[in-house]
């Protein structure tokens, strides 16, 4: 899974997609690009810049990869380990349609900024559940997609 961070005029977003409603899995939640690993991929970071590429047309030359951050293990059993990246700011990008409805960008520092973090719980299976939120405007980032933002905050804040 690829957490692109793009260079913009205005400083660094965080890109993510929006799954279309028809899909299988997570359908219409808000994801980052990414997806099951291939044979033909090398490592982690090459499925990653391959999905990628899938999914939204982001060229692996318009990308510097920073690293990676501890796999997130989902309440559904994926094993997801994400690789951070900055993205030049001339990429263009092109939407698959059948994989994903919407692109957007979050300024990098309304993730990064405590304030905007919930942590909420659910009932689920008889249980309490708890995850994690971050509200943008109309969009609601939940469940793995904002524990991994998390992730990276304490990744952040600790350096």
């Amino acid at each position: 899974m690829l957490v692109p961070v793009m260079r913009r005029a205005g400083g660094l977003t965080v890109l993510f997609t929006r799954r279309t409603a028809h899909l299988h899995d997570h359908a219409g939640q808000i994801s980052f690009p990414g997806g099951r690993a291939e044979p033909e991929d090398r490592d982690l970071e090459a499925t990653a810049l391959r999905e990628a590429h899938e999914e939204i047309g982001l060229q692996p030359d318009r990308v510097e990869v920073l690293g990676s951050l501890h796999e997130y293990v989902t309440v559904t059993g994926y094993r997801v380990t994400p690789v951070v990246a900055i993205v030049d700011e001339a990429a263009e990008l092109r939407l698959d349609p059948f994989e994903v409805a919407e692109l957007f960008e979050v300024p990098l520092g309304f993730v990064l900024d405590p304030r905007n973090h919930q942590r909420n719980s659910v009932i689920w299976h008889g249980g309490e559940r708890y995850y994690y939120a971050l509200p943008f405007g109309r969009h609601y980032i939940w469940g793995a997609t904002a524990g991994m933002l998390m992730n990276l905050y304490a990744y952040l804040s600790a350096r």
